[in-house]
């Protein structure tokens, strides 16, 4: 067990900032997308608070893919403004950001929010629940997550099968199973739009859970997949790093959609920067 969880990335502590408004009236709109400003200290101290209420919501964390498929499809943007919180997993959005003179903090990704959120889930005794990923791994990320945080409780972990979300009972199993388990924070690890369409299914039934869409993050946990070294994480290269691990899945997305959609984009801001200030 000890070569396996010393071979995990854990992210890097983060010092606390002040707080800043969150909601859809603080938000920055980056890319056609209505971000919170928040860091990840501050997603992790709402979303405990929130649950000290007795109150649960959604986390949607937006990448430049995500942005595209947004761009595209007007139910996609309805689906996420109604998500209580967003932030930006992509470097490029903060970029983008920055040129717009409205500022986001920092990147917050569901990689990393798998461990923060644990961590205060850990102290404030809130059952986690792990849904997705291929078979066995969320177990493995619930081994390495209660390493690291013994304290953690993880209530349940699943792995539906592909397609599960186009059938009834499919769709009815993962209820179940989140019915009797009863977390208060599921981090759902399917991938953009299918984690989070599935999210606005469960939350009428859990209205005190935090359901956290996290793409790979699962898979990061559990250490069958590696992260991007910090230095290209910071430098906005970890879709490089993702690229040459995996070039046959994310070739296109990357390539041929991602890279002309935000190159045009930052070059808009950019221009628009120019011309504000000459």
């Amino acid at each position: 067990m000890t070569p396996e969880v010393q071979a995990v990335s854990i992210p890097r502590q983060r010092t606390p900032v002040p707080e800043r408004s969150s909601g859809a009236g603080g938000r920055v709109v980056v890319a056609g997308v209505a971000i919170d400003p928040l860091t990840e200290t501050q997603v992790v101290e709402h979303v405990m608070k929130a649950l000290a209420g007795g109150k649960g919501g959604h986390v949607i964390t937006p990448n430049v893919d995500i942005c595209r498929a947004v761009a595209k499809d007007a139910s996609l943007r309805r689906l996420v403004r109604r998500a209580e919180l967003v932030v930006a997993d992509g470097m490029p959005l903060v970029w983008a950001s920055r040129l717009k003179d409205r500022r986001l903090p920092e990147r917050v990704t569901g990689a990393d929010l798998i461990w923060s959120l644990s961590k205060a889930s850990a102290r404030e005794g809130h059952p986690i629940y792990l849904l997705g990923g291929p078979p066995g791994v969320a177990a493995q990320a619930a081994d390495q997550l209660t390493a690291y945080h013994p304290k953690l409780k993880v209530c349940g972990f699943d792995a539906p099968p592909y397609g599960f979300e186009t059938t009834v009972d499919g769709v009815a199993r993962v209820r179940k199973r989140l019915a009797t388990a009863r977390p208060r924070v599921v981090f759902v690890g399917l991938g953009f739009p299918k984690q989070d369409l599935l999210i606005a299914q469960l939350r009428d039934a859990h209205p005190e859970t935090w359901f956290v869409g996290c793409g790979a993050a699962i898979s990061f946990a559990a250490g069958v997949q590696s992260r991007a070294p910090q230095w290209m994480q910071d430098s906005g290269l970890e879709w490089l790093f993702r690229l040459a691990c995996e070039p046959g899945r994310l070739a296109r997305r990357y390539l041929v959609n991602d890279l002309p959609f935000m190159t045009a984009y930052l070059a808009r801001c950019a221009w628009r920067r120019y011309a504000r200030r000459s």
